[in-house]
């Protein structure tokens, strides 16, 4: 009786031991080390010299990317986020693909300054084609108003992303406005 005492006993501990062990591993790994989360990323304010020149989208293994081009300096400012889209100056509603809708703010005009516009692609509701991406549904351009740029974008589901600003080389003249949709969580 006491050597099956000392047999459950050591049996109870270690399980114990090996418990934590085993939940521990149990968690899944983040895909693809991506660790970005869901939330509104937002820095900067409205300036008044930075203009909006393309908008083109790419592909990688982990993630797909949305990219903004921008003359006249670094992009001043953005607020993304997972929220329904409306235009710019007129307010109306964007539908867009997909389960999730991400709008893009970006605090930089789509003209020079002197009516000319800069940005201004031939059909709005398919500004970039993202046929066969893994994430993105769709781009659809909500114009321009008073140094405030609007895309909107059709993601598969509500994903995690991030965003940066990438400066274009000496003197600072050209940045880019880079938002990244992992495939998954």
């Amino acid at each position: 009786m006491r050597r099956l005492l000392r047999v459950l006993l050591a049996l109870v501990f270690a399980l114990a031991l090996v418990g934590p062990a085993t939940s521990a591993s149990a968690h899944a790994r983040p895909y693809c080390g991506i660790y970005w989360g869901s939330l509104a990323k937002h820095a900067g304010s409205v300036s008044g010299s930075e203009y909006l020149t393309n908008i083109r989208a790419g592909q990688h293994p982990c993630y797909d990317r949305l990219v903004l081009d921008v003359r006249g300096g670094r992009v001043s400012g953005y607020d993304v986020r997972y929220a329904s889209v409306f235009t710019e100056g007129e307010g109306a509603f964007i539908p867009l693909r997909g389960a999730a809708d991400l709008r893009i703010t970006a605090f930089v005009h789509a003209d020079d300054g002197m009516g000319h516009a800069t940005y201004d692609p031939a059909n709005a509701t398919e500004a970039v084609n993202v046929t066969g991406f893994r994430t993105f549904k769709q781009v659809a351009w909500g114009n321009s108003f008073e140094g405030q740029s609007t895309v909107g974008l059709g993601v598969r589901a509500r994903l995690p992303f991030r965003v940066f600003v990438l400066d274009g080389g000496p003197g600072h003249t050209t940045s880019r406005l880079v938002i990244d949709v992992a495939h998954r969580w």
